[in-house]
């Protein structure tokens, strides 16, 4: 264990955060001997700069441009430097690593992530089925591919709204213009359809956890939003345990077997009813909150890859604070440009 090395995605700790700074501080909590290999796609990845976290970066092919070549990125990570996990945190590159991850472990890479079937259940079409399923409500949403269907389906939910993607994207929109605008932008960026959604008032509330692929799991956390930024994500939050949320999710990881990573995303209203709004089928970027909460989520499922047994206890206290803030220092040009150049630093 001591020179276990460990690939970790979203290493992008900018305005619009990815999980990986956090997965990454958790990890090191848990065995600072372990070597954190930061998987980038970009060369200003703040991520690839912190060397007291991540002893290693390289830069990823886009899963786009196919799996041969991410593949064989991984396969010369491992050869070269020495790869015996990889933990991925960002939507668009879980399909590639779910299609492959028994090549994976059969070259000595361990993963521990949802099935495929798992997987598409994060898609807002989804919903209303899952939530049913996990025994909460789902606003009323509305699919549409044409600005006929979209002045029907907002007549029909209202104002305001949220225009959303099937997969990303979501603009809160108070009249017609508004809808359009971001209905044409989603289309242009991610295709039909898109979906017109009520817009449900509360408060947000939201849980990660780690399902063990066998209808249980190796913890949650429980938290409300108390300040999120224009982007709509956390920047301060509170532990809490609201026992329908966490009634639901235990319902999802029993219901669905899901195994891996996960994170709910709900509205909880000042009547008591609690509405699911998105499943993210990995780590959110709070997740370390769960660790200065007291349940190393990141460390959990590394454990479970491995193939051992994570502890299962996660009790935590309610009112624990989490505090997200920007920082600076200053580093050498060096290593963007070896970074640039050489792909690896």
């Amino acid at each position: 264990m001591k020179d276990l090395k460990v690939g970790v995605s979203g290493i992008n700790a900018v305005d619009n955060p990815g999980p990986g700074v956090g997965v990454a501080k958790s990890l090191k909590e848990w065995n600072k001997d372990i070597r954190i290999v930061g998987l980038a796609y970009d060369a200003m990845e703040p991520g690839v700069y912190m060397k007291w976290l991540i002893e290693k970066s390289y830069l990823m092919p886009y899963p786009s441009q196919g799996a041969d070549a991410y593949l064989q990125r991984l396969l010369y990570i491992k050869e070269t430097y020495g790869l015996d996990a990889v933990i991925p945190t960002l939507d668009a590159e879980l399909p590639l690593y779910i299609e492959y991850a028994d090549y994976l472990r059969d070259t000595g890479i361990a993963n521990f992530l949802p099935t495929k079937e798992q997987f598409r259940l994060r898609s807002k079409e989804r919903l209303p089925e899952v939530a049913e399923k996990i025994g909460v409500k789902v606003p009323k949403t509305v699919s549409v591919i044409d600005y006929k269907g979209l002045a029907e389906a907002l007549n029909e939910v209202g104002y305001p709204a949220m225009i959303k993607g099937l997969f990303y994207k979501a603009y809160k929109v108070y009249n017609y213009q508004e809808a359009v605008e971001k209905f044409n932008a989603i289309v242009s960026e991610w295709g039909y359809p898109v979906l017109v959604q009520q817009v449900v008032n509360g408060e947000e509330i939201n849980l990660v956890g780690v399902g063990d692929g066998e209808g249980g799991h190796f913890g949650f956390l429980n938290i409300k939003k108390l300040w999120i930024t224009q982007l709509g994500k956390v920047w301060t939050a509170v532990t809490i345990k609201n026992h329908k949320m966490l009634e639901a999710a235990e319902n999802f990881v029993s219901t669905f077997k899901w195994r891996g990573g996960f994170e709910l995303e709900c509205i909880y209203t000042p009547e008591g009813e609690l509405y699911l709004i998105e499943i993210n089928p990995r780590f959110p970027a709070w997740v370390y909150f769960a660790t200065g909460a007291g349940i190393n989520l990141p460390a959990r499922l590394l454990m479970a890859a491995l193939g051992e047994e994570p502890p299962r206890d996660w009790d935590y206290e309610v009112g624990k604070l989490y505090i997200r803030f920007t920082d600076d220092f200053v580093t050498d040009m060096g290593i963007f440009q070896r970074i640039s150049t050489l792909g690896e630093v």
